[in-house]
């Protein structure tokens, strides 16, 4: 197949992608807006966080797959793919624990104040009197919204951590029932319970209509005064403006690595009241991006293209119609 690369990819998975004999041609700094007049006669595209618009799907005369190299495809006009005919595919679970590992360090950042601490040594500042007040984690109640492949691997490192886990009940595969009783995280009923009773509230969920704007004022009524707040999923979750007046109400601190408004690009300016806080410590969208999980995607990425050449269509998130008559000939 030619493929089209358009964001960062492994050189040594590049290289498996031509010895199964695809031609590729990689181009890790296009952006969206660059998408459509690259693609040319590509019958795939390879992306991370660029978005794919119908004006980019439509653009690609011979395009057949779109492959999201990670879990969340809410940056790609899935709709307008499957109208045209064109299977929308993503590589889920391998990024699993380098999102983890985020979430529990900002965690025990926050906990710490290990930024803060940083920032006055750096300035030659010496405050061991404010920094050795510190909760600890040791038997906090950790809320998780969101059991999936990254929730379950947040509780598995938080539980070695000390902390109590709870989730939501509700109707889990029996793989997933096993490992929750295992490692004894509690249900609760509803979300509402499950803020009121957590000192830690950690969010790992994809970007859905029902998830938008989930942390809200409604839910925050519920938050517990000075708990900790984690976003490491999507920022269109949080009601950015609501979250800042509980921050400032409740005395919450809060970790971030997503935003609802956060560039596509890999550098910009970013003007963010919420990521200003005192309160709050956030990364740059980094969850996924160790090496070790970069190259489990790439794996994934690579499997789809030559299983796709195989006639076998692996992880794909939509219904494609018929290639439509004016595509199906170029």
């Amino acid at each position: 197949m030619k493929v089209l690369i358009a964001d960062k990819f492994p050189a040594t998975h590049l290289r498996r992608l031509e010895e199964s004999g695809h031609e590729c041609a990689f181009s890790p700094d296009l952006g969206a807006g660059d998408l459509a007049p690259a693609l040319g006669t590509s019958e795939a595209l390879v992306v991370r966080s660029t978005r794919v618009t119908e004006e980019t799907l439509r653009a690609g005369e011979r395009l057949e797959l779109v492959i999201r190299a990670g879990a969340g495809t809410n940056t790609i006009d899935t709709e307008a793919a499957s109208a045209l005919g064109v299977s929308v595919c993503n590589v889920p679970g391998k990024n699993a624990v380098a999102v983890a590992e985020l979430t529990l360090g900002l965690l025990i950042a926050l906990d710490r104040r290990i930024a803060d601490n940083v920032a006055d040594l750096r300035a030659g500042r010496w405050d061991k009197k404010r920094y050795s007040e510190a909760r600890g984690l040791l038997g906090a109640r950790l809320g998780i919204v969101g059991l999936g492949a990254i929730g379950m691997a947040v509780a598995e490192r938080a539980c070695a951590l000390g902390l109590q886990v709870a989730t939501i009940g509700k109707q889990r595969s029996a793989s997933v029932e096993a490992r929750r009783m295992a490692l004894g995280i509690r249900y609760v009923p509803s979300i509402e319970a499950l803020a009121a009773e957590s000192d830690i509230l950690t969010f790992h969920l994809p970007a859905t209509p029902q998830s938008r704007g989930l942390l809200g004022e409604k839910l925050l009524r519920h938050v517990r005064h000075g708990a900790v707040i984690l976003n490491t999923s999507r920022g269109d979750l949080v009601d950015e403006a609501a979250l800042l007046a509980a921050i400032e109400e409740k005395d919450l601190r809060v970790g971030l690595d997503v935003y609802a408004d956060e560039p596509a690009s890999g550098r910009a300016a970013f003007e963010s009241a919420l990521a200003r806080h005192p309160n709050v410590y956030g990364t740059h969208h980094i969850g996924a991006s160790t090496n070790q999980a970069q190259s489990a995607v790439a794996d994934g990425v690579v499997e789809i293209l030559d299983a796709y050449g195989r006639g076998d269509v692996r992880n794909r998130v939509n219904t494609p119609a018929a290639r439509p008559a004016a595509l199906a000939g170029s």
